[in-house]
């Protein structure tokens, strides 16, 4: 008997330890706009972005953010970082802050404006945008605030998350097990820059760590920018997951960048009808050792041979149950993503003399 319950109870701490070791990481969907959810093995949370404001006919995406959090089992998001100001980013956050408590805000600073654009479309939307930001900034205010700068860690218990990018400013020298030349720099062409997209080239990208296990994501930093992470040397390193810049737009998307940091799955944070660009489909999947691609919707602007098979992907169309991809990662290096709609899910475990 006794024999029986020693091994009882090291099978419960076997998978308490399990458990204690764990990364979540939600791909909230919030149609087109920018959440993610992340869990740290402490338990701790991080949220990056809470997707739109209500405006139009569009509802707020607030209250999917809340069955998000509530769901993840948190009482409390420990920190919120946005990582720009867009409309799609910055979403509600007095609304949110209202309903649920929030520990510490960071971000990049101030919002900023593009002064080479005069056009009227532009123009008239500055006033509402800066109204937003106010009303933000009083809740950072209250909450508390940090500017980030690259190099800082955000400080979530443990996990290691990195500023790798911020306020149009990259990390200077490679992290550890970085710095290779990259090859794909003489061969990919800097991109031209977008002007009016001032604050997607201010997003606060981040690098996260739990042992061996790493994922990337720099929000809607665009192809011109992201460029100075990996050229003409990769400051980054490998990674295993890449969460796609700008939901997928080709405008975020650089070869020598994905190339350098070489995952082995990406996730796209899309819309049916914003991100996940045919375009931008054939240069992922180009991607050497890239395995996977999982997206939050199926793009109806592509077709299914620019999307991937139906259980990578969260939402099809037209049916939308607001479904997200759910990500969880060992400091062994082994992760699993699952798409709820249908509990398909595929482990990943370390390549035994790869690249990493």
């Amino acid at each position: 008997m006794r024999i029986l319950k020693v091994g009882l109870l090291l099978t419960f701490l076997g998978s308490v330890l399990a458990a204690a070791d764990r990364l979540d990481v939600y791909t909230v969907d919030v149609e087109g706009g920018k959440c993610l959810l992340v869990v740290s093995p402490s338990g701790e949370s991080l949220l990056i972005d809470v997707g739109w404001p209500a405006f139009n006919a569009r509802p707020a995406s607030t209250d999917r953010v809340l069955e998000a959090v509530k769901a993840a089992g948190l009482k409390r998001i420990d920190y919120l970082l946005i990582s720009h100001f867009d409309i799609d980013h910055i979403g509600d956050v007095p609304a949110l802050e209202a309903k649920f408590p929030i520990g510490h805000i960071y971000d990049h600073g101030d919002i900023q404006f593009s002064t080479a654009i005069t056009d009227e479309k532009y123009t008239r939307g500055l006033d509402s945008q800066r109204e937003r930001f106010r009303a933000y900034d009083a809740v950072r205010r209250k909450v508390g605030h940090t500017v980030v700068k690259p190099g800082d860690k955000i400080p979530v218990k443990g996990v290691d998350v990195e500023v790798v990018a911020a306020a149009g400013k990259f990390i200077r020298k490679p992290l550890q097990g970085a710095g290779a030349p990259n090859p794909l720099c003489s061969t990919n062409p800097r991109q031209a820059v977008i002007e009016r997209d001032v604050e997607d080239n201010l997003s606060v990208g981040l690098l996260f760590t739990l042992g061996k296990f790493r994922m990337l994501d720099l929000a809607d930093l665009e192809a011109h920018y992201s460029r100075d992470l990996v050229c003409p040397n990769n400051l980054l390193g490998k990674v295993d997951v890449y969460q796609v810049n700008v939901h997928g737009q080709f405008k975020g998307i650089a070869p020598e960048l994905i190339g350098a940091v070489h995952p082995r799955v990406a996730i796209v944070g899309n819309g049916a009808r914003k991100g996940a660009d045919p375009q931008t489909w054939p240069v992922l999947r180009a991607t050497p050792g890239l395995e996977d691609i999982w997206q939050v919707h199926f793009s109806a602007n592509g077709t299914k041979d620019t999307n991937p098979p139906d259980d990578f992907i969260a939402n099809l169309e037209p049916a939308d149950e607001y479904r997200s991809i759910k990500l969880s990662a060992e400091s062994t290096g082994t992760f699993t993503v699952t798409n709820p709609r249908n509990g398909f899910s595929k482990t990943y475990r370390p390549i035994i003399g790869g690249p990493k």
